[in-house]
């Protein structure tokens, strides 16, 4: 089980953010898709992230002008990042050494998906449960 298993069953384009655009967008564009992060690119490059968690703290530190700030102002830079060829348990397993819950996927240096935890606990779950019923089917028959 890999990332690039989750991301075949995806279609459309990643919802991601530029390094010029405004906060107030990116607020926007989080609400408006259900999302609770996106990766932020300068053209092609991925460059860094912005999470609610970003939004929060840039909240209690600059109150409602925080809305009008850049990207590449406050974002979080250098975000951690795996391939589409990692396995999802190991993904997992980063996500909660690192305190993370979104994570872009770079295959060599283009963005190339963007998942949360929810969507690998999703796909875990959904294996194992698969799972559980060949098995009952075959000790069945």
């Amino acid at each position: 089980m890999t990332i690039g298993a989750i991301l075949q069953g995806r279609s459309g384009a990643v919802v991601a953010a530029r390094t010029d655009d405004l906060v107030r967008a990116v607020v926007d564009l989080l609400a408006q898709h259900r999302i609770g992060a996106v990766p932020v690119l300068d053209g092609d490059s991925l460059v860094g992230i912005f999470s609610e968690r970003d939004f929060v703290r840039l909240v209690a530190s600059y109150g409602p002008e925080a809305l009008d700030r850049r990207l590449d102002e406050v974002m979080t830079r250098s975000p951690v990042t795996c391939g589409s060829d990692m396995a999802v348990i190991g993904a997992l397993s980063q996500m909660t050494q690192k305190r993370i819950r979104h994570l872009p996927v770079v295959d060599g240096s283009r963005l190339v998906g963007f998942v949360s935890i929810g969507d690998l606990v999703k796909y875990r779950i959904d294996k194992i449960e698969a799972e559980a019923a060949a098995m009952r089917d075959y000790i069945a028959g």
